[in-house]
Parts: structure tokens; sequence; C-alpha cells
């Protein structure tokens, strides 16, 4: 399956850990590809980053065409700003893209307990995989 990686860019290490564990599973996975940028950086920097990609280089457009372009999509939604399974603003609009373009949608952690956030992501039925890659089919 060709599946889009979908996170905050804070994770970017883990996003390609895991890019590397779907491929050893037989998929294809697909990352911004901003993400070089952000490897090896503090958070600062690469909330600097994100800033810069977002508003000069349409870095949301980018991603656009990898969900389009893919089966699926996998959230990584792991711990961030004292919120358990964080997602955020951009990351919620691409879950909102996967939805209109009828990709799966696969979260890695269960729906963050997020004022508005919450009904939302239910609305789209995602599939919760519980950390479990296996469970990406």
């Amino acid at each position: 399956m060709r599946i889009a990686i979908c996170g905050s860019m804070i994770f970017t290490e883990k996003m390609f850990e895991v890019k590397g564990k779907l491929e050893k599973e037989g998929h294809i996975a697909l990352v911004s590809g901003f993400a070089e940028r952000y490897v090896g950086k503090s958070e600062e920097e690469k909330v600097k980053l994100t800033l810069e990609d977002k508003n000069n280089h349409d870095a949301i457009k980018e991603f656009w065409e990898q969900i389009n372009n893919s089966e699926a999509i996998l959230v990584l939604n792991y711990n961030k700003k004292g919120i358990n399974n964080y997602i955020g603003g951009n990351t919620l609009m691409e879950i909102g893209f996967a939805h209109v373009l009828d990709k799966k949608i696969f979260l890695l952690n269960p729906i963050p307990e997020i004022d508005f956030y919450k009904s939302e992501i239910e609305a789209v039925k995602p599939v919760i995989i519980n950390g479990d890659l296996s469970k990406i089919k």
C-alpha cells in the first residue's frame, strides 16, 4: 500500500523510522519533500522551518499531492505540548484531505482529547492501530 505519513514536523525523525518499518512490510511510505531539512534540528529550529515552509514554499499543497497520490495516510500522533496523542491544525487538515479524497486513515495512537478536534476526527472513522503497524491493510 502507498501510505503518506502525517504528523507534526517535530516528529520528523520518527517519521523516517516508521517509513523504514513500513517499507520492510512491503509498503511504499512517503514523507513530506521538506522532511530531510528537519532531521537533527532542535525543536525550536523545526518550528521556524515549519513556518517558513508553510508560508514561503506552499508545504500544505506539496503534502496534499502526497496524500492524493497515496492509498492511505498514517497519522503519527505522539505526545506533544502536554497533550497525549497530539494532532495539530495542519495534521487535522491532512486528515480532512484524506477523507475527502476517500483515502484510508490510520492513527498510530488513539484520538486526542482536544476540544473541537475529537468529534471531527471521529467523524472520518479512522482506524486506530495502537502502535501496531501490522494492522495497516
